[in-house]
């Protein structure tokens, strides 16, 4: 296993999860503009809009790499970290829940984002505000 504070910080790839419930692909911002095909003040107002969940880890902001597939962003991931934030979710714990192992969903509620079940997900993220 790689150590975090001997990773390289500039790079996409494999950055050693903090704990188990964390992805094991990030990318850079300036990787996730290049994937967008975005500018990366573009990449930043996404972030600010929660359309898109950023983390540091290694001292730089990175993102799920399976957050961002065919050159666009989950389809339910907007909502779903909306519903999250207004439970007041902090953007770790957002993370943690996104990549909490669940066997009802055959995975993770990140996994399942990309799937038929993106719906249950958002289902789930609702009711944690009540």
């Amino acid at each position: 296993m790689t150590d975090p504070a001997t990773a390289p910080a500039t790079t996409a790839g494999p950055a050693a999860p903090a704990t188990a419930d964390e992805p094991t692909e990030w990318l850079t911002l300036p990787d996730v503009a290049e994937r967008l095909d975005v500018t990366i003040s573009k990449v930043h107002q996404m972030i600010r809009d929660r359309e898109l969940l950023a983390v540091r880890r290694d001292g730089v902001r990175r993102v799920p790499a399976e957050l961002v597939a065919n050159n666009t962003v989950r389809k339910h991931l907007p909502g779903v970290l909306t519903l999250l934030h207004d439970a007041n979710f902090s953007d770790e714990e957002i993370l943690q829940w996104l990549y909490r192992p669940d066997d009802s969903l055959s995975g993770t509620p990140a996994t399942a984002l990309g799937g038929d079940r993106a719906r249950e997900v958002k289902r789930r993220a609702q009711a944690e505000g009540f």
